[in-house]
């Protein structure tokens, strides 16, 4: 027999699962990392989503935030993705089981995304380079982007451009308030 200030109790913890639930969603599409040194050195021309291939303590390790794509790139083997130098350390409550930080993990795309990235990487000056890693509803995905680097003269003249435009848009914004006419 359930009295009526129990049913109360009962319905009110319902309500909390359902809202934890909710929120549970949502941080399922977190960014882990991101490799913004290559937004700086190279023009990105096309990105991809992949997933990727991990053990469990790599997850672990990643739901933790412990991940650097510092350094790191993708190659096409026979076929096939892989990212090289993704540095993920090993999971602190990890046993004899735990991975090696640096091993080389397997990309998970469609054919014919991997034949139209071995064309292009193959025309010359372009690589594949890890622009972001995150999580996708429960599953780690990488977005891979299409890369050509730039030379110094390039990296100045984005630079230039920045200011430019930050410089604009200042004074837009001080022209719509009045301040500077």
């Amino acid at each position: 027999m359930v009295f009526a200030w129990q049913w109360r109790n009962i319905v009110r913890t319902m309500a909390k699962k359902a809202k934890k639930k909710k929120g549970a969603a949502a941080d399922n599409n977190s960014t882990l990392a991101t490799n913004r040194r290559a937004r700086h050195d190279y023009t990105i021309l096309d990105t991809v989503e992949c997933g990727m291939v991990l053990v469990g303590t790599e997850i672990k390790s990643m739901r933790e935030g412990k991940i650097s794509l510092a350094d790191s790139f993708a190659t096409i083997d026979d076929g096939e993705v892989y990212i090289r130098n993704l540095h993920i350390p090993e999971y602190s409550q990890g046993t004899w089981t735990n991975h090696s930080p640096k091993r080389t993990r397997k990309l998970l795309l469609h054919r014919r995304e991997i034949d139209k990235l071995m064309g292009q990487v193959r025309d010359g000056n372009k690589t594949l380079i890890p622009l972001k890693v995150y999580l996708k509803n429960g599953r780690a995905k990488c977005e891979l982007g299409l890369a050509k680097g730039k030379q110094d003269y390039d990296k100045r003249e984005a630079i230039k451009r920045r200011d430019q435009d930050r410089d604009i848009t200042r004074e837009l914004g001080r022209r719509v308030k009045g301040i500077n006419a």
